[in-house]
């Protein structure tokens, strides 16, 4: 655990000094929101175990093991590893093929291990050239996602698993469509009462909470989740017909004595490991759930009021320990989850002791009081959920967006479209393939200019030449003129791609033949022109 984290403050004069903040000093804000997280981790590790269809303590396994283990080797500060509904499918399709829920243990162990090889590969850096377009966009859709799925359970409706971000439901009815079902046949008047009460109460206290006293450390979700359960409690007693059935209500699994409890942990059959399913389910989890977790670290980075940034390749050898341990114990494959570390960094988490934290708290609910546990509302809860995802989700963000330039608005609203009506992960997938493209044609722009006094030519890199600028560097020395003096001035570039050097290449050999008389600014590598300190005049652009 970290001994201590970087704390900024404003000094005098408006200058930003750094002072160091013990790893005591910030554990008044990191146990109220460790204590938040674990609310909310709760119904969603239970809630994408049951869309998984592997036993319900699994995902209950893989949100401990997420807290405690992920949250001890990663570097980052604030992200919360657990369950992920992005391997839902993944894990559905892999228990229809693999014979035993111990096999496809023995295939998140291993899915593990290749995280932990894909560490000393170093492929955790490949995140680092996401545009930042789509890292917001897709902050901007799970805020948009987590506000839609969240209504029908504030109405009780829960046709669709808590956690889902997927735009296709189970049910047979899709993100939007299930908001007009759950108003039309299922108004239950007792969740939406503490919905909106529990709703209403959270943005006053965002508002209106203390800066001083002790009453600046009391997390509003905590608030709402004691009302929830005694407003439901009153219902049964004054108005039975406003109280909230216990399908609606959080569902842990609950053991009778601690050797039951300890019973419900089971270890991978490791006879199967030779079975050639058994390593495409791990090598699928295992590139799946990087992705995922990569995303989600520079997602969080983003959100982290301090902009501290994680070494993304060392996220890969916390999530391959993780997912080795949890494929151990019994547990679902897990990955860093966004919709926990938003809430995370929405509850005011200073370090990673919460997530750490959060992970004892389930262990020990679990453990101790599942019955308390079972009287919680999915409506409070969703009244939470919701705050957390405008937050994600502000109209600042659109407005901040739009005046960058269509070359961040498109990529960024691709990027919430394509999660919104398919899944997390494909619509990254479509994001990333337009955010490149419009990166390539930034990128491309102007990359070369060429100028021009009588029979002197310069043509000059403006910045590193790639593959890309091909055409554009083909197309400047095409102006030359027979007879001409040319000067390729390359000072600023410092870097050339071979093939550009091969254009240049063929450039100078066929000078010769066309009186051109050539030299070179700049020191690139495997040139055949010879390097002259050329003059430098001025000329007028061509």
């Amino acid at each position: 655990m970290a001994r201590h984290a970087l704390k900024y403050s404003n000094a005098c004069k408006g200058i930003d000094v750094i002072e160091k903040t013990t790893f005591l000093s910030s554990l008044g804000k990191d146990i109220p929101a460790s204590i938040v997280v674990a609310l909310v981790a709760l119904p969603l590790c239970l809630g994408i175990a049951l869309a998984s269809g592997a036993p319900l303590f699994s995902g209950l396994i893989a949100g401990i093991v997420g807290g405690i283990v992920v949250g001890t080797l990663s570097k980052s500060q604030l992200s919360v590893s657990g369950p992920a509904a992005g391997l839902t499918v993944i894990v559905l399709d892999a228990l229809e093929v693999l014979p035993s829920w111990e096999v496809f243990l023995l295939a998140v162990a291993l899915s593990g291990l290749i995280q932990v090889a894909l560490f000393f590969t170093r492929s955790g850096t490949l995140s680092e050239f996401v545009p930042s377009s789509v890292i917001t966009g897709m902050l901007a859709a799970i805020g948009l996602i987590l506000i839609l799925k969240q209504i029908p359970h504030a109405l009780g409706y829960d046709g669709d698993f808590q956690g889902s971000l997927s735009f296709l439901q189970p049910d047979g009815l899709n993100t939007l469509s299930a908001l007009f079902y759950a108003a039309r046949d299922f108004f239950l008047p007792g969740p939406m009462l503490i919905a909106l009460i529990s709703l209403c109460f959270l943005f006053w206290w965002d508002a209106k909470k203390p800066k001083d006293g002790p009453l600046r450390l009391l997390p509003g979700p905590l608030v709402v989740v004691i009302f929830g359960v005694l407003a439901n409690e009153a219902f049964r007693l004054f108005a039975p017909a406003l109280a909230i059935e216990p399908s609606h209500l959080v569902q842990v699994p609950m053991a009778g004595s601690l050797g039951e409890f300890v019973g419900q942990f089971r270890t991978p059959d490791f006879s199967a490991i030779g079975m050639a399913d058994v390593w495409i389910v791990a090598l699928t989890l295992a590139i799946v759930a990087s992705l995922e977790s990569l995303l989600c670290v520079k997602a969080v980075d983003e959100l982290d009021p301090r902009r501290r940034t994680t070494d993304k390749n060392h996220e890969l050898l916390a999530q391959g320990g993780g997912n080795f341990l949890s494929g151990l114990i019994g547990g679902l494959p897990l990955t860093s989850v966004i919709v926990r570390s938003s809430a995370n960094v929405a509850a005011g988490a200073e370090t990673k002791s919460s997530a750490i934290l959060h992970g004892f708290w389930l262990l020990l609910s679990v453990l101790l009081v599942p019955a308390l546990l079972n009287l919680i509302p999915l409506a409070a809860l969703a009244a939470i959920l919701v705050q957390v995802g405008y937050k994600l989700n502000t109209p600042e963000l659109y407005l901040r967006r739009w005046q960058q330039g269509w070359h961040q608005f498109v990529p960024f609203i691709a990027t919430i479209s394509a999660i919104l009506f398919t899944d997390l992960l494909r619509g990254i997938i479509i994001g990333l393939s337009i955010g490149f493209v419009f990166v390539v044609a930034r990128n491309f722009r102007t990359a070369v200019s060429v100028a021009n006094d009588d029979a002197f030519w310069l043509v000059s890199a403006r910045r590193n030449l790639y593959f890309i600028h091909k055409y554009e560097l083909q197309k400047s020395l095409g102006k030359v003129p027979d007879g001409a003096s040319v000067v390729i001035d390359l000072e600023r570039a410092e870097f050339v791609d071979p093939d550009n050097v091969d254009i240049i290449n063929s450039f100078a050999r066929n000078a010769k033949f066309r009186d051109i008389t050539l030299s070179i600014r700049g020191d690139i590598d495997h040139l055949d022109a010879v390097r002259l300190d050329a003059p430098r005049k001025k000329v007028a652009y061509a």
